[in-house]
């Protein structure tokens, strides 16, 4: 039996060879097609006296001459050289059962050189694709590395952009990527890198959140770990796109990251719409879907929006913890910021600013960004520097609007304390390099063996000068803006969104209502435009609660940063301690308002979102807003400051259950000491705000400080702090409190009062069917939405004043003596007959309506409220003042109103006790209106200098203005001061403490009413004796 001849080396390493490259050096009628004939390459060997057998001296001769040939029925080059590489990795697999290691050795060394040298030409040619003939190559303009990269991402093979792949998919060989990124230079693969990036952004152009973004996202995180990799991104022209037209919308289509942060849930305009439709796929008649596929919608766009937040949190992570791009990445989330400022306004113009979609996914991305300084204890706070918003270059901070100072304050500021040289702690770096390494999964230990994207360079490359400030600095101002921009802005989105739905709902139930009374086609054809415009803006509200009201982790996330944003703005003045320093410093009055209301505004929205608010530690907001609340020297803005009482009343605790919030109220340290103080305070700033809105809107930020303090009057400890405040403060923030309160319950009261008699009139107008028809139907439009109108105004007004009146009612229980005082007794009286008058008075039956209830309009509870105040500064009174001022009200009080009063009283079941303390009350207001009148008469005519200016009263304690130098009586322009701080003749500044008394004019004041009196009492006498004779005209009294 003949033994099969023994092949050498060169044999065996020519055979190998062969089938890897698939050429021939000899024209052996090879079977497969495939394999090339080399028919001049090898005419020269054998010219060079060698023999016509591949080798590892002649590999990339051999490569060269099959990749410049015109092999028509070859593969094209880069196809080839794939398969070349995959080719070696089948030989190396089976020369590994090979007995003679020696031999093994020698060819695993020629055929990993065989694969590098694929690798190499691959990056040659695809850096300079004119260099080999390119013959049946993609016209499509793709690089032909995508295809491998999404295959070396996915779990199947994929076609050319993402799809599934199917038996014409494209397999990655392994190892091919990790060596050809990992091994080239950038400048080598400069113009591949730029020509990939493209491809994966053209990927996810214009994809929404039900998209195939995953697998772009994943290739752009694969790629962005390989140092060539992150400085192609960041080098690209398209990283930062230079225009002279670039803006926010701009750099969002066209950066190559834009397009991936555009990917949302969220709708956008119509020109930059994203495909498939969310709202559409998921919302379409939402209402008549069935809750649990609704729920599966929510769960679906919550999860792939968090891959997506993962995923480019993951890139940026790679990009900052590599010290050459990391400057790249904050100068172009900075670009991204000052470019979308505009997103900060009411309208925002969606073709000059980035979508919302881009602005929530940042924020999402960049609260990831700042986990590792979130923790708990907070013990990263010290690295933020207060002087990044005046000295930072990257981000437009200075022309904000800030919590107190102007910008010219913060400009002279700025320059007196020389801030261009701003120090920094000297452990600044080897902090921010403690931060970056706890981005990673393995953070111990040095990096040895190379460089490595995490190593913290001393030197930083020319083309960037280093920041001054640690990343954390950087990472917690970029955060504040973007969420301003972005999550906040959303908040707002939605809000408004909610409002136009509630409109067009009532809108359109006032059109059916009119369509079925009178139809007519155009009527019709705007019931079908609504129903349409309903349909799309709550499919828009179930994509916002879909990807930011359902996804707790970034609610909590973004909670955890405002957290951090409080506390360390309260460093700034010294901690959460009071009380606070009298000059409000410059560093905290400089910082930007947004920073305080975002904080608010998020405190509002997440708290209304049921467990949103799980497992948030409170304390330190309630901190904050307790400290900064009815501080106008720190905080300038009143609507920022009402603001907070919007939180507090969102915490509130409701109904008789505990509540997790009800500690803040009850057993916080800083509450129990300053709480009602401070709202008391905040009741009476807001009188004020400078809007020319400032009068209406003082009544809803009232209505929220009255729900509080109703509330707090049923805490025992802070009933008894109330109690103390109007003790030390009787002339002072609770007398201010008071008269606002009352100025506000006689407006309102007064205001519905009339409404109602105008809804009445307009009731009349409309049961009158026949002269209604014949109006025209504009007319009768006009007419149904005033009466709505009116509806609102007095539902509000009434709910409003019920509030009020509840309030003077239970505190007046308790306190009384603020109420008596000589500037206050006489409004009050007045305020309580005008209540009463309106109640009982011959008027009443006018105010009567179908169902008062619908208006909160409870009349039998207002008059025993009305009652009650009555009686309780009745009690107090121990002077007997209260029943003199009731009757010195000559445009309210009669005796009658009190018997009325009292009828009604009893016919509504009211406490005997009250009704008893009324009716001695009306006896002692009937003999002070006696005494009143008989002093009138005493008196006479008196003189004019007398008199009250404003008034036209005797004057008890006349006092000279200092400005126009006008007499008047102490109590009335004590009264006027407590809403006006002017001198009412001239407008000047006026205090209390700058009123001088008249005391020669007093003198002869108290000397015309002694002189006058004594007169009176002897006429009397005289009088009285003249009556009593006998008929004998003999005296009976001597």
């Amino acid at each position: 039996m003949s033994t099969k001849p023994q092949r050498s080396p060169s044999e065996i390493e020519d055979i190998i060879l062969g089938k890897i490259f698939l050429v021939s050096l000899q024209d052996s009628m090879e079977n497969d097609s495939r394999v090339v004939f080399l028919e001049m390459t090898a005419a020269e060997i054998l010219s060079e006296g060698f023999d016509l057998k591949l080798s590892r001296n002649l590999m990339e001769r051999i490569l060269i001459d099959r990749l410049s040939g015109n092999f028509i029925s070859a593969e094209p080059p880069f196809e080839y050289l794939i398969n070349c590489y995959r080719r070696a990795n089948e030989e190396l697999k089976k020369i590994g059962n090979m007995k003679d290691k020696d031999m093994r050795f020698d060819l695993e060394g020629v055929i990993k050189q065989a694969k590098k040298l694929f690798v190499s030409y691959c990056r040659i040619h695809l850096g300079n694709n004119d260099m080999f003939p390119n013959w049946g190559s993609d016209v499509s303009g793709v690089s032909p590395l995508l295809p491998l990269v999404f295959a070396e991402v996915s779990s199947v093979a994929v076609d050319g952009f993402g799809g599934s792949g199917g038996g014409g998919g494209v397999k990655c060989p392994p190892g091919f990527l990790e060596e050809f990124f990992r091994e080239g230079d950038y400048d080598s693969m400069e113009m591949v890198m730029k020509q990939l990036y493209e491809d994966l952004r053209g990927s996810v152009l214009k994809v929404s959140a039900l998209g195939n973004f995953q697998q772009p996202l994943n290739a752009l995180l694969m790629l962005v770990k390989y140092p060539v990799g992150a400085m192609g991104l960041v080098n690209h022209p398209w990283w930062i796109p230079q225009s002279v037209y670039s803006n926010g919308r701009v750099i969002e289509m066209t950066s190559i990251l834009g397009p991936f942060f555009h990917v949302s849930a969220l709708p956008d305009h119509a020109i930059f719409k994203s495909e498939p439709d969310v709202g559409k796929q998921c919302f379409s008649e939402a209402s008549t879907r069935r809750p649990a596929d609704l729920m599966s919608s929510f769960k679906t766009i919550k999860t792939v929006m968090n891959i997506l937040y993962d995923g480019l949190a993951e890139v940026l992570k790679c990009l900052l913890k590599n010290s050459t791009t990391r400057e790249n990445v904050l100068g172009y989330l900075a670009i991204v910021i000052n470019k979308n400022a505009g997103r900060a306004h009411i309208q925002v113009d969606p073709l000059a600013c980035a979508s919302s979609g881009m602005f929530v996914n940042l924020s999402a991305v960049m609260l990831r960004l700042c986990g590792p300084f979130l923790d708990a204890n907070l013990t990263k706070k010290d690295k933020i520097d207060p002087k990044y918003v005046f000295d930072s270059n990257r981000l437009e901070l200075r022309e904000l609007t800030a919590l107190h100072a102007s910008s010219e304050e913060v400009t002279e500021w700025i320059q007196k304390s020389n801030t261009g040289n701003v120090v920094v702690s000297g452990d600044g770096n080897d902090g921010e390099n403690r931060f970056l390494k706890s981005q990673e999964a393995t953070s111990s230990g040095s990096n040895l063996g190379g460089p490595s994207p995490l190593q913290h360079n001393k030197s930083v490359s020319s083309s960037s000068e280093k920041s001054k400030y640690t990343f954390i600095c950087e990472c917690f101002f970029l955060t504040a803006r973007v969420l301003n921009l972005g999550l906040l802005k959303a908040f707002s989105d939605y809000k408004h969104l909610v409002q136009d739905i509630s409109r067009s709902e009532d809108t359109l139930s006032t059109l059916k209502s009119m369509q079925e009374q009178s139809p007519s086609p155009q009527m019709q054809q705007d019931i079908a435009r609504l129903e349409k415009e309903i349909e799309s803006y709550s499919q828009e509200k179930l994509c916002y609660e879909a990807q930011i009201l359902r996804d707790g982790d970034l609610l909590q996330h973004a909670l955890s940063f405002y957290r951090l944003m409080l506390v360390w703005l309260g460093d700034l003045v010294g901690g959460f301690k009071t009380p606070l320093p009298p000059t409000c410093p410059m560093v905290f009055a400089s910082m930007p308002e947004h920073f305080v209301e975002d904080a608010m505004e998020l405190l509002i929205f997440a708290s209304r979102i049921p467990r949103a608010m799980d497992g948030v530690l409170l304390d330190d907001f309630m901190n904050f807003i307790i400290i900064f609340m009815a501080r106008p020297d720190y905080i300038r803005n009143p609507y920022l400051r009402t603001k907070m009482v919007e939180v507090l009343n969102c915490w509130m605790p409701r109904g008789s259950g505990s509540s997790v919030t009800s500690t803040l109220f009850e057993g916080h340290q800083l509450s129990l000491e300053h709480l009602v103080r401070n709202l008391l305070k905040l009741y009476v700033d807001i009188e004020f705000t400078g809007s020319h809105t400032q009068f209406y809107d003082k009544f809803n930020i009232r209505h929220n400080i009255a729900e509080l303090l109703e509330y707090l009057w049923q805490v025992p400890s802070h009933r008894d702090a109330w109690r103390q405040i109007a003790k030390e403060e009787e002339k002072g923030v609770y007398l201010n409190f008071l008269n606002f309160l009352i100025n506000d319950s006689i407006y309102l009261l007064d205001e519905s009062l009339n409404k109602i008699l105008e809804l009445k009139e307009l009731e009349a107008e409309m049961s009158n069917t026949v002269e209604w028809e014949r109006r025209p139907a504009q007319e009768r439009q006009e007419r149904t939405r005033l009466f709505h109108s009116q509806e609102n105004i007095i539902r509000i007004d009434l709910k409003l004043a019920n509030e009020d009146v509840s309030m003077l009612a239970f505190t007046s229980e308790q306190i009384t003596a603020p109420f008596l005082l000589p500037e206050m007794v006489e409004r009050v009286a007045s305020m309580l007959n005008y209540f009463l008058l309106q109640l009982v008075g011959p008027q009443r039956k006018s105010l009567s309506l179908k169902d008062p209830e619908k208006y909160e309009f409870r009349p039998k509870d207002l008059l025993k409220q009305i009652v009650k105040i009555y009686v309780h500064l009745a009690r107090g009174d121990k002077e007997d003042i209260f029943p003199a001022a009731i009757t010195r009200d000559g445009r309210s009080y009669s005796e009658q109103i009190f018997a009325a009063a009292v009828d009604v009283l009893k016919r509504i079941g009211e406490d005997a006790r009250i009704i008893q303390e009324f009716i001695v009350l009306g006896t002692k207001a009937k003999i002070a209106a006696s005494d009143a009148m008989d002093t009138e008469a005493a008196l006479g005519e008196i003189p004019d200098e007398f008199l009250d200016p404003i008034q036209y009263t005797l004057m008890k304690d006349p006092v000279i203005l200092p400005s126009s130098k006008i007499t008047i009586d102490r109590p009335v322009i004590q009264r006027h001061l407590l809403s006006d701080s002017s001198d009412p003749f001239n407008r000047s500044h006026l205090t209390s403490e700058m009123l001088i008394p008249n005391t020669e004019l007093k003198a002869r004041i108290d000397e015309f009413v002694r002189s006058h009196e004594k007169q009176s009492k002897d006429l009397k006498l005289q009088s009285s004796k003249d009556m009593i004779h006998t008929t004998d005209n003999e005296p009976l009294i001597d």
